[in-house]
């Protein structure tokens, strides 16, 4: 067994997952050798997610699984943050940090190797440098995290006080970041961030220094210079805000993708209401139609939450209707979740989890009807894809589809030929629920 090597398990959402990217980077850049499986090293890290309780089950399985086999564990993520909690449950752990704490996590490591405690004195242990991490995506896609922490005071939600207020990276380091993930081979930027459109409203949109001249840390000053760096640009978590108009307008031209992910999370007002959530369901829609007036090609998903405290056969009624209007093209519907330290805690009202379920099942059957009626669009027409997944069975994605969450396009005849990373026209013949069949026209030379 390698005395350098260090296992390392990354768990919960994509901002989690650039938090990873950065602590491999640095212990990559110490000697170490991070490896996957935690039976190959004498030290595991886990980067926890304790945003649900099936997440931080996942979480416990992963510490305890690491501890049983009698490895060193250096936990970090959004549970180190309740560490007190962590400790009172495994008393053995050594190491407890919150998430983004790559220096505590690498001194950590670090202090396991006692033969490498000097070098450990001389180096820096500040976050990897942006533009130099290494990335744990297919090499053709990578997050960008352009913000950390969140200003909104959801009552199901306890990330504030997981990962603290609104703090936006200045946009030159994200600038420089995204040329340089370009320059490896990146086609697809997926911004990230608890709300992309709040970015640089805690700078007080305070000018950078640009090559062209000073630009506002705006979300729009930022994908505006991205267009210009890589093929694709996505956009993640953004809120129904006025200012997404001006975004879609950029869709519209063809500059980023005609794509957005917007976490609406119920339409009830009354639910929405106990929430705390920053947008009503009747603005949202008046949005939604708004957009699709100033690009009509674009694509939208959303979250929901069913079975929340109080939640009535209305409500759900409400939603129901609020999705047969918005023609949503992919939606996520997750039953509520006890969140310890969230406020909706002491709200009364509580859900029967078999309801929940039967009210999740209600909205994903009427979505699929939806779901499907939008991918109607696309049957017959040739369209540009990045291929995930080459062999025999050849995926790849549409520009109205994110990794890992939405649906693909399944390419036959000449699949063989393409390597993930390309792009690639594919006539589409067909759908089923959720992905598309097509036949492939030829490498995209043009990358729209």
């Amino acid at each position: 067994m390698s005395a350098q090597r260090v296992s390392f398990v990354s768990l919960g959402c994509p901002k989690a997952l650039v938090d990873s990217e950065h602590i491999v980077t640095r212990l990559s850049d110490d000697g170490f050798d991070v490896v996957g499986e935690q039976d190959a090293a004498e030290v595991v890290v886990v980067n926890t997610c304790g945003f649900i309780d099936a997440a931080k089950a996942e979480s416990y399985a992963a510490i305890e699984q690491a501890l049983d086999m009698g490895r060193e564990v250096v936990v970090t993520g959004c549970m180190g943050a309740r560490r007190d909690e962590l400790l009172s449950r495994y008393p053995q752990l050594q190491h407890v940090s919150g998430p983004g704490d790559v220096a505590p996590v690498v001194d950590a490591v670090q202090g396991y190797y006692p033969a490498r405690r000097a070098v450990r004195a001389n180096r820096w242990m500040g976050p990897s440098p942006r533009e130099a991490r290494l990335r744990l995506t297919p090499p053709h896609y990578g997050y960008l995290k352009i913000s950390e922490g969140c200003n909104h005071k959801c009552s199901f939600c306890i990330i504030p006080s997981m990962r603290g207020q609104l703090r936006s990276n200045p946009l030159e380091s994200v600038v420089a970041e995204a040329q340089t993930m370009a320059a490896e081979g990146v086609k697809e930027l997926l911004l990230i961030a608890q709300d992309l459109g709040a970015y640089g409203s805690d700078l007080k949109y305070a000018d950078a220094s640009m090559p062209g001249g000073a630009v506002e840390t705006r979300l729009f000053e930022l994908c505006r210079i991205l267009a210009d760096i890589a093929p694709w640009v996505r956009l993640h978590y953004v809120y129904p805000y006025p200012s997404v108009d001006r975004l879609v307008e950029l869709m519209a031209d063809g500059k980023i993708l005609p794509y957005l992910d917007v976490p609406l999370q119920h339409a009830s007002p009354r639910i929405l209401k106990a929430m705390r959530r920053p947008a009503a369901a009747e603005k949202a829609l008046q949005r939604i139609r708004s957009w699709r007036e100033i690009c009509p090609d674009l694509a939208i998903r959303s979250t929901f939450i069913v079975g929340f405290p109080g939640e009535t056969e209305e409500d759900v009624g409400l939603l129901l209707d609020f999705l047969a209007a918005a023609q949503l093209d992919r939606v996520g519907c997750f039953p509520y979740s006890h969140v310890d330290g969230a406020a909706a805690n002491q709200l009364g009202g509580a859900v029967d989890e078999r309801d929940m379920l039967d009210r999740q099942e209600m909205v994903y059957e009427l979505q699929a009807s939806i779901s499907a009626e939008r991918l109607d669009r696309l049957v017959g027409k040739r369209l540009q894809v990045l291929v995930d997944k080459s062999g025999d069975v050849c995926t790849a994605r549409t520009r109205y589809d994110a990794p890992e969450i939405d649906g693909v396009v399944y390419i036959k005849d000449g699949g063989r030929e393409l390597h993930p990373g390309d792009m690639a026209w594919v006539n589409i013949e067909r759908h089923d629920e959720h992905d598309l069949y097509g036949r492939l026209q030829g490498r995209a030379t043009q990358i729209l």
